[in-house]
């Protein structure tokens, strides 16, 4: 195991929120407003991705569009060392090889998932926190439970004192199931994109050929993630009765069946374009983050 492939697997996600958080708490607030209501039966204070730029910065002031930003940075790193650290160790070990040494998709799922699970399970905390400090805003435009936390600190204290340790990872199987579909399609992809880009002459100019490709394993990853995503942002935002059990759902499965009772198809979709056109640009930058930090440690040899 090469220490250094995780952190800089970390490195490249944090660089990457820098400049798609603002879509990630517009996404929050879509996947909640409206939440076990009918398609029509409710006030939709963001009426798509553009709109809710300009709501959220017209209420809560342009710094708004940053909220959470301190948990999403740690939630990235800590999910980003572990997911892409273990891909890149096992691609390096041909792990992700079939036995005629071509990238193989079902063994690239296989790693992508694998390393996306244990990366969610530690980064859950962290994710918990994002989408409360996310979800908040003012009366006016406010949409889901509200938590009254002023910053991550002010959010770790107030979860530990109503749950304790475990509190802080409550709702951690719904992390699981959504980062082990995302980083399994988005990693499983990635490889076998940039080898057809570069084979078929299409995109050959290294960086450019991990643009391209990380733009296409985006595309497959959001689609296959916004149904958990959208279930693990209202379970980690749901509020808490006095024994510490959750006002709406019981866990993961009986938010989907709620969700897709309710809402159907279109609310297990909801924030599919926020995920979109955070996601790709995100999943672009940070997995070129990746083979750039990667090279410039290959080319002046830097171990740690």
């Amino acid at each position: 195991m090469n220490v250094s492939e995780y952190v800089i697997g970390g490195l490249a996600n944090v660089g990457a929120t820098l400049f798609t958080n603002p879509i990630d708490v517009i996404k929050t607030r879509i996947q909640l407003q409206g939440e076990l209501a009918a398609r029509g039966t409710y006030v939709e204070p963001y009426k798509g991705i553009f709109h809710g730029l300009v709501t959220i910065a017209r209420n809560d002031g342009l710094l708004g569009l940053q909220k959470g930003l301190v948990p999403t940075m740690y939630f990235q790193f800590v999910v980003n060392a572990f997911r892409l650290g273990i891909y890149s160790t096992a691609n390096n070990m041909q792990w992700t090889r079939d036995k005629n040494g071509d990238e193989s998709f079902g063994l690239g799922l296989f790693w992508g998932a694998g390393g996306g699970a244990v990366g969610a399970y530690f980064s859950s905390p962290f994710f918990m926190i994002k989408t409360q400090l996310q979800a908040r805003a003012p009366k006016q435009v406010a949409v889901g439970y509200q938590h009254e936390h002023t910053g991550m600190l002010s959010a770790l204290r107030h979860i530990y004192r109503q749950g304790g340790i475990f509190g802080l990872w409550r709702g951690s199987a719904a992390s699981i199931v959504r980062t082990s579909i995302g980083s399994g399609a988005q990693l499983a992809t990635f490889g076998p994109a940039k080898a057809w880009l570069r084979d078929h002459n299409v995109v050959v100019q290294p960086a450019l050929n991990s643009l391209c490709a990380g733009f296409i394993a985006g595309c497959v990853s959001a689609v296959a993630m916004t149904p958990p995503d959208v279930i693990m942002t209202r379970l980690y935002n749901q509020g808490l009765d006095a024994n510490g059990k959750g006002l709406m759902y019981r866990g993961w499965l009986d938010c989907f069946a709620k969700t897709a009772r309710a809402e159907g198809l279109y609310g297990l979709y909801k924030g599919f374009w926020g995920i979109y056109l955070r996601f790709v640009p995100h999943s672009a930058l940070s997995l070129v983050f990746f083979d750039e930090l990667l090279a410039l440690k290959n080319k002046y040899n830097i171990d740690f």
